[in-house]
């Protein structure tokens, strides 16, 4: 009798699909899946942080100074207020990162009336150009 290689590969190929098939699914997939708590977790931390970012950049506009500096400009403040919650994730918490550092400095003395509305105008600036490009 001879070894046919043919036979014992189209054997093993047969025990493969059989075996995949008689394995329970979840075995395979457990540890790459993530649950859905987590993911609605991870959802609305990630909702929270953003709604705070808007709400942070809209008080740092509705400031006496912000709108001082708005209405020298001549800009829309409602305007500039509605645009902030067009920005995506990253550029709101890159706004908001920049609000409460010009209000830290601020509040520290390291900056005064004219730096902060420069500030002031150079993020209102930002978020029209942003806005305005998409």
């Amino acid at each position: 009798m001879r070894f046919d290689l043919k036979l014992a590969g189209r054997a093993a190929l047969v025990c493969l699909v059989a075996a995949t098939f008689a394995l329970p699914q979840h075995m395979f997939a457990d540890s790459h899946v993530v649950s859905r708590a987590d993911l609605q977790k991870q959802a609305v931390t990630a909702s929270q942080a953003r709604q705070q970012n808007i709400q942070d950049v809209r008080e740092f506009l509705s400031s006496p100074s912000a709108q001082k500096a708005l209405s020298n400009a001549k800009v829309n403040s409602e305007q500039v207020k509605t645009a902030v919650s067009q920005l995506n994730d990253a550029e709101l918490a890159q706004m908001a990162a920049r609000t409460h550092k010009a209000q830290a400095d601020f509040a520290a003395g390291n900056l005064t009336d004219h730096d902060l509305v420069l500030i002031i105008l150079g993020l209102v600036a930002l978020i029209l150009i942003i806005v305005a490009v998409r």
